[in-house]
């Protein structure tokens, strides 16, 4: 089986690392174990009780307060519509290798997570992409969305909020979108890690919104866990059992400290989106400001999630302009083609305050240099 290279975690692994100011992290700045169980009501009483856990491979199915957290995320999914994963990335593979098989046509949206339509090409079906265009705000075209649905189409797949861009489908574009998914029986995946930071309105699930809905969500964004590896599949009862069946093939179990603590972070969703989510406004405010002041950028301003997918005007392509940033400033931006698209940067605004601060004020400074010769 050939998969094309997964562009953007190539980038990461290549130079994350060795990153001095990196604003291409996608996470809110990630919580210590000791702040994690600082929110709960006894943190004594829950390091004693890790302290005592035997490491057997614990719920195979992953642990009914885990799944009741997850259910709490959501208007109507139930406890046993959950099914834990390692990760959202974890869960995006393994709905794809449960559902698409050779011939069925799949219709993604683009740019997004390349996960969404580089899995189903590799299982041999036949990817059709829905251009988010930057003049259009990067929404979905809904009459070209039609256009692309065919009697082959077993599934629909969107990022809402959308990943690079941090722009959020409404309920009203959601449900035009089920209206077209349910019209051609069609199964409608969301992969909804970002969904949450509400930062004009609440964002509706699929799950919540369609018979055939399935949603993806994770611990590693909207609550700073991105260590534990927990993600998770909300959907059908149908869909749950082929999954389930799947995952006996890759997964087992999720780990059941990872699966405690992830319940802790459930338990105490609303104090820990409040932390992050007033860090993301306000980081996005100062990633706003700065962008207002540079002649040589301009963006659609995301209003969820907590990425921003920057258009500059220089004469250098993405990656060339990224390894140059890299090279001369010490600074981590993802280039754009690893979205597929050129004349583009991605950056991650929910980090360590104070690193993107220092890293918007030497991609300044790389402009200023490198526009003269523009």
């Amino acid at each position: 089986m050939k998969i094309a290279p997964f562009r953007v975690e190539e980038w990461m692994n290549e130079y994350e690392m060795d990153a001095e100011y990196n604003i291409a992290e996608t996470c809110v700045e990630s919580l210590t174990v000791e702040e994690l169980i600082n929110f709960s009501d006894d943190p004594a009483a829950r390091l004693a009780e890790i302290k005592k856990m035997q490491l057997t491979y614990g719920d195979i199915k992953g642990s009914a307060a885990f799944k009741k957290g997850v259910s709490s995320l959501y208007e109507s999914v139930k406890p046993e519509n959950i099914l834990p994963s390692h990760g959202a990335i974890g869960a995006n593979f393994l709905l794809l290798y449960s559902l698409v098989e050779s011939e069925d046509e799949v219709v993604s949206v683009f740019p997004t997570y390349q996960q969404l339509y580089s899995i189903p090409e590799s299982f041999g079906g036949e990817v059709k992409k829905l251009d988010l265009k930057y003049e259009d705000g990067f929404l979905p075209d809904l009459e070209k969305l039609k256009s692309l649905i065919s009697e082959k189409t077993k599934l629909i797949a969107i990022n809402n909020p959308n990943n690079p861009s941090g722009v959020v489908m409404k309920r009203e574009i959601l449900e035009k979108i089920v209206e077209i998914a349910r019209n051609a029986d069609a199964y409608l995946l969301a992969d909804e890690v970002y969904r949450g930071f509400d930062l004009e309105e609440k964002i509706p699930s699929v799950a919540d919104l369609y018979e055939k809905g399935i949603s993806v969500g994770s611990m590693s964004k909207v609550f700073s866990l991105a260590g534990l590896r927990m993600g998770w599949i909300a959907g059908p009862k149908e869909v749950i059992e082929l999954c389930q069946l799947h995952r006996d093939y890759t997964t087992i179990s999720n780990g059941m400290i990872s699966d405690y603590l992830s319940t802790i972070a459930l338990e105490n969703k609303d104090k820990i989106i409040e932390r992050n989510l007033t860090k993301v406004k306000k980081q996005l405010a100062i990633l706003d400001r700065w962008v207002q002041n540079e002649e040589l950028v301009e963006y659609v301003k995301p209003n969820g999630g907590t990425t921003a997918f920057l258009k500059y005007r220089l004469d250098l392509d993405s990656e060339t302009f990224a390894k140059k940033l890299f090279k001369e400033k010490g600074v981590l931006v993802v280039p754009g083609i690893a979205f597929g698209r050129e004349n583009f940067l991605r950056i991650g605004f929910a980090g360590n305050e104070k690193e993107l601060k220092a890293g918007l004020a030497l991609l300044k400074e790389f402009l200023d240099e490198n526009g003269k010769k523009f």
